[in-house]
């Protein structure tokens, strides 16, 4: 039998953790430890191992070549050995599924199809408060729904979602405004997002040279925009894959036909090493099957594990 040679368990983990994070403080957030502690436990696995894991510049540190190999394997492991203990405690882990997303397009987007997902009751749904981590070490998730598509390693992003977007009220405040031209807009109020903001784009595709307001209500996402706009509060430039139930039941009204260019707005984000789970295949491909036509077009990003 093969004698293993295993080195100290706290020292592999703090520095799994740094490797992630690239920062000692943060591992040492994550770990409930002092910075000075990481560094310890690193230089003690260094001096284990006798190799450098990392170079240290200043207050920067990068991984070094043997570092940035090992790093990954340990994520691989100390992913499986979760599974494992959670297994153990809980029971086999594809009895349920963790899904983590902002709570507008819970609310907006998923919780109204839910019901067509036939191990729906499978589904343990958590809310963001901001943007969705896909730290999958710390996040509690076993699929993100994530904005935008952008590749991570370790992490397989599927697109989802493609939209353009068009301005939206509610059907009381377009009764009482008479709104016939974009121009009208201009005297209502105007909905910005702090992310991708898109009025002055917008207009420009409507034939309308704009100096918009800095006085504009901002708000962290477009989600928010559209509550406020259907409460009959102003103008929210919604996206159409988001909104089109909404508008269809009559709680919004389309303003115009004019949109801004498309583009994917959500993808599905699930750790590299679980792109075979079944019960994750089978909800991944439901929520392909639900985007239909606001399906984003091109193929998932398998990232580097």
């Amino acid at each position: 039998m093969r004698k293993r040679r295993l080195p100290p368990f706290s020292a592999v983990r703090a520095f799994e953790a740094a490797a992630r994070h690239l920062s000692f403080k943060d591992a040492a957030d994550e770990l409930c430890l002092s910075p000075s502690a990481i560094s310890h436990q690193i230089r003690a696995l260094e001096e284990y191992l006798a190799t450098a894991l990392f170079r240290r510049e200043g207050n920067r540190i990068s991984l070094t070549g043997t570092g940035r190999g090992y790093a990954g394997r340990l994520t691989q492991l100390l992913d499986h050995l979760d599974d494992s203990t959670r297994a153990a405690q809980f029971g086999p882990r594809d009895q349920t599924l963790r899904v983590l997303s902002t709570p507008g397009f819970a609310a907006r987007w998923l919780v109204p199809r839910m019901a067509s997902f036939k191990q729906a009751q499978a589904i343990r749904l958590r809310i963001a408060e901001g943007a969705p981590s896909t730290d999958f070490s710390t996040n509690d998730a076993d699929v993100v729904i994530k904005w935008r598509d952008g590749a991570e390693e370790g992490v397989d992003v599927v697109p989802l979602l493609h939209s353009s977007r068009y301005p939206v009220v509610s059907p009381a405040l377009y009764e009482r405004e008479g709104i016939k031209h974009p121009r009208d807009l201009l005297r209502l109020t105007l909905f910005r997002d702090e992310v991708d903001d898109k009025w002055p784009e917008w207009f420009r595709a409507a034939g309308v040279e704009v100096k918009l307001d800095e006085d504009d209500q901002v708000y962290p996402n477009c989600e928010y925009a559209c509550t406020a706009a259907e409460a009959g509060l102003g103008v929210s430039l919604a996206y159409d894959a988001v909104v089109a139930a909404t508008v269809n039941e009559g709680r919004l009204v389309r303003l115009f036909e004019t949109t801004t260019i498309p583009f994917t707005i959500y993808a599905i984000a699930t750790q590299a090493n679980r792109r075979n789970d079944p019960l994750i295949s089978a909800f991944r491909a439901w929520l392909l099957d639900e985007a239909g036509d606001h399906a984003a077009a091109g193929t998932p990003n398998y990232a580097a594990e």
